[in-house]
């Protein structure tokens, strides 16, 4: 059981720390998609169902000078208060200040306090001890519960937890299932342990590549860095994104997971266009012989048939970036096939965690989200996680 299912919070103040940076829609300010706001519900309530009472901070967009009306968080009060069952909302103008003490040493048990964005201050990015404190001030107990800013040293997310005592510092029941969900993929992984690395860059994700030759059994490639690989290889992929400069990257990785007996998986074939453009004329072709003014925007039937055999062979599957420019109806064939693969594979009792904003983006928009094992809420926080990395939010409570 971890420490915040078994603390009871009657008659505290929990300052948690979520993660509300949610699209807005640039006319209307609506929330276009409120996944990180949902996930946190189960924690706020458990603090107000003991008889606590809540105040939440996060950070919204990035602000450059100080306050901006479209990233202040005053645009989500109603959904948060829709979420939490019609409760009011009381909402701070400021983060800092005699406003948000007073609501914050007036609060009652079972009220919600949200305090205004944290990055109108730049002070949260710099990690100052002093503003850290300001907040600190705020209440009783800090809960982490914003796995998608762990990676960042921030004053709310790290430097606040020096300010409380062991017993009174924890994560969330969101933050707990992330952790959780990443050790166990990363530490105690049943094999076969399939890897599916997708995007534009080999450069984004060569440390997580090298990282997980240690740990995988097969590591599928897509996206756009597979091209990277196929001309590494010596293939000709037309006018295909390519990093040159990472050629030779790609060529010893490929040599490292020789040497290791890690099984790389490329695909064979590509679903090709004359232009990144969905009303381009397409084709296939194999992917390391992809004609002069083409360019490969998908992975292609036999590609689609191979990775999701060996998906549906896997025990453990982690999933990071899409198959191709699946926004595109044409180019999303590759990508909505392996969410199929790594449902079912799920379904026949694999593990499987999808991380990263266009894969979550993928299972959501195909309707594959409840059918895997844990879709994790942080991008970057999960990429350095499984880099190896120490993640200061983590860090500033586990020590």
């Amino acid at each position: 059981m971890s420490k915040f299912s078994s603390h009871n919070f009657s008659n505290e103040k929990a300052l948690i720390r979520v993660d509300f940076n949610v699209p807005l829609d640039k006319q209307t300010q609506a929330i276009t998609d409120d996944t990180r706001m949902t996930a946190v519900i189960p924690t706020i309530n458990k603090i107000l169902n003991d008889g606590g009472s809540v105040i939440l901070m996060s950070h919204l967009g990035r602000p450059k000078d100080g306050a901006e009306e479209k990233y202040s968080l005053k645009h989500i009060v109603q959904h948060l208060s829709q979420l939490l069952d019609g409760k009011t909302i009381k909402f701070a103008d400021d983060c800092i200040g005699e406003q948000a003490k007073t609501l914050a040493s007036s609060l009652q048990p079972g009220e919600v306090l949200l305090l205004e964005n944290l990055r109108f201050h730049k002070e949260e990015e710099k990690g100052d001890a002093q503003f850290a404190q300001q907040l600190c001030k705020l209440g009783d107990v800090y809960v982490n519960d914003a796995f998608g800013t762990a990676h960042r040293a921030h004053a709310s997310t790290a430097i606040i937890a020096k300010y409380f005592s062991p017993e009174n510092k924890m994560f969330g029941l969101l933050m707990n299932a992330e952790v959780e969900s990443a050790e166990k993929v990363l530490h105690k992984a049943d094999k076969p342990f399939t890897a599916i690395i997708g995007g534009a860059k080999v450069s984004d994700k060569i440390l997580i590549i090298e990282n997980l030759l240690e740990r995988a059994t097969d590591i599928i490639i897509g996206g756009g860095m597979a091209y990277t690989f196929m001309k590494a290889q010596g293939g000709t992929i037309g006018t295909s994104l390519c990093e040159d400069e990472r050629i030779t990257t790609a060529q010893e990785l490929l040599k490292k997971a020789e040497a290791k007996g890690v099984c790389i998986h490329l695909p064979s074939d590509s679903v090709i266009a004359e232009k990144f453009d969905m009303n381009s004329d397409i084709s296939t072709s194999p992917s390391n012989n992809i004609p002069d003014s083409w360019m490969g925007l998908d992975i292609g039937p036999m590609a689609c048939d191979h990775f999701s055999h060996v998906i549906k062979n896997s025990k453990t599957i982690l999933w990071n970036g899409p198959m191709g420019v699946f926004e595109m109806e044409k180019f999303q064939h590759g990508t909505k096939t392996i969410a199929k693969a790594v449902a079912e594979a799920t379904q026949n009792g694999a593990f499987s965690l999808v991380g990263g904003g266009d894969s979550v983006a993928a299972v959501n928009q195909f309707g594959y989200a409840d059918k895997v094992s844990y879709v994790s809420t942080g991008g970057g926080a999960l990429l350095e996680y499984f880099e190896g990395k120490s993640l200061p939010g983590i860090s500033a409570i586990s020590e």
